[in-house]
C-alpha cells in the first residue's frame, strides 16, 4: 500500500495495517479528540492552528480516506493539509462513523455536524465561520464533494446530533481520486483497462461501496443515486478543484471527469478546476508533493482570502 494521504490504495487493504500517525509534535497549539457530536465515539475532531496570531483562521476540515472503512483524523493523511498552518489557515481533521458501524448517510450527517460544530465554537477558536473548505483523498474525497454539493438536502443533514442553528456549507472543495457513481466505478476501470482484480470489484457484496449502503450496490440502484455527490449539484456549489491520476485502479478517473462536467454546467467552468496526473495511481505521492500542495493551497487561497 502506498504510504500516502488516502490510505486506501486498494479496495480492501483497510481491512490490513492501519497507516501510520502523522508527525504533529512540532505543532505548538492543538486540541485533540474533542467531541463534536455525543452519538458515537467516532465523532471527534482534532484542532491545529498557526503558531502565532489570534485569528480569525480559515479552516480547512480535513477528511481522511480508508474505503469508508477504516483509517483515522491523525494519520499521515492529514500531513499535507498540515502544510496549511504556515500560510495562516486552522486545520481540523475530522473522524465519523465507519461503515463497520453506520450506514450511508451516517458519514455524511456525520461531517456536517462537525461543520456545524466548528462554526457554533468559531469565536472560542479563533475560526472564520464563513471561510472553510473541505479537503480529502479518496473516501475523504467522497466526503468533501458531498460537503460541497449537498449542504441544501435535508435527508442529508441530521439535526440531532448539534448545532441545528449553525449552516453546514463549505466555501471551497479539494477533492483527490473521490468516487462518484458506485454502479459505474467497474465499468470506467474496464474501460481505462484497469479492471479489478478478480474478488475486488465495486460491484461485490463484500465491496466498501456494497458494506457502505448495506445491500450490493447492484440491488440498490436508488440508494446508489442518493449516495452520488453528483445528484445534488446546484448552482449553490462552491468552488471545487478536481485532482486524479489518469492510472487509478481504485476508483476511475472518469468519477472526477464527470463530475468536473456537472458541476461546470451548474456553477460555471472558471469555478471548477480538474487536474488529470498523467500515469499516476490511487494515493500516488506526486499528489502530496510539496509542489503540489503548493497548488492546493494557493487554490484555497484564491477562495478564502478574498
Amino acid at each position: 500500500m502506498t504510504p500516502g494521504i488516502s490510505g486506501d490504495a486498494g479496495p480492501h487493504d483497510a481491512r490490513q495495517e492501519p497507516l501510520r500517525p502523522a508527525h504533529t509534535d512540532h505543532i505548538k497549539r492543538k486540541s485533540l479528540d474533542i467531541a463534536y457530536a455525543a452519538l458515537s465515539p467516532a465523532q471527534r475532531l482534532d484542532i491545529y492552528l498557526p503558531d502565532e496570531g489570534d485569528g480569525p483562521f480559515p479552516v480547512i476540515v480535513s477528511i481522511h480516506g480508508g474505503a469508508f472503512m477504516g483509517c483515522d483524523k491523525a494519520d499521515v493523511q492529514v500531513t499535507p493539509m498540515l502544510e496549511g498552518l504556515k500560510r495562516g489557515y486552522a486545520v481540523v481533521a475530522v473522524n465519523y462513523r465507519l461503515s463497520g458501524e453506520a450506514r450511508f448517510p451516517a458519514l455524511v450527517h456525520d461531517v456536517k455536524a462537525a461543520v456545524r460544530w466548528l462554526r457554533a465554537n468559531a469565536g472560542r477558536y479563533g475560526f472564520a465561520a464563513q471561510r472553510m473548505a473541505a479537503w480529502g483523498g479518496s473516501a475523504g474525497g467522497y466526503l468533501a464533494t458531498m460537503l460541497g454539493t449537498s449542504a441544501h438536502v435535508a435527508e442529508l443533514e441530521d439535526l440531532t446530533l448539534g448545532n441545528s442553528e449553525q449552516p453546514s456549507s463549505v466555501q471551497a472543495v479539494v477533492a483527490w481520486f473521490g468516487p462518484t457513481d458506485f454502479l459505474k466505478m467497474d465499468e470506467w476501470l474496464a474501460e481505462s483497462g484497469l479492471a479489478p482484480l478478480p474478488g475486488t470489484e465495486h460491484s461485490s457484496a463484500d465491496s466498501p461501496e456494497s458494506l457502505l449502503l448495506g445491500r450490493r450496490i447492484t440491488e440498490v440502484p436508488d440508494l446508489v443515486r442518493a449516495a452520488n455527490p453528483e445528484t445534488y449539484v446546484t448552482p449553490a456549489a462552491p468552488p471545487f478543484f478536481l485532482q486524479h491520476g489518469t492510472a487509478d485502479a481504485v476508483v476511475p478517473v472518469q468519477s472526477s471527469i464527470h463530475l468536473a462536467e456537472r458541476l461546470a454546467r451548474a456553477i460555471g467552468k472558471d469555478k471548477v478546476r480538474l487536474e488529470l496526473l498523467e500515469g499516476a495511481g490511487h494515493a500516488d505521492p506526486r499528489f502530496e508533493a510539496p509542489d503540489n500542495v503548493s497548488k492546493v493551497l494557493a487554490f484555497l487561497d484564491e477562495h478564502l482570502k478574498m
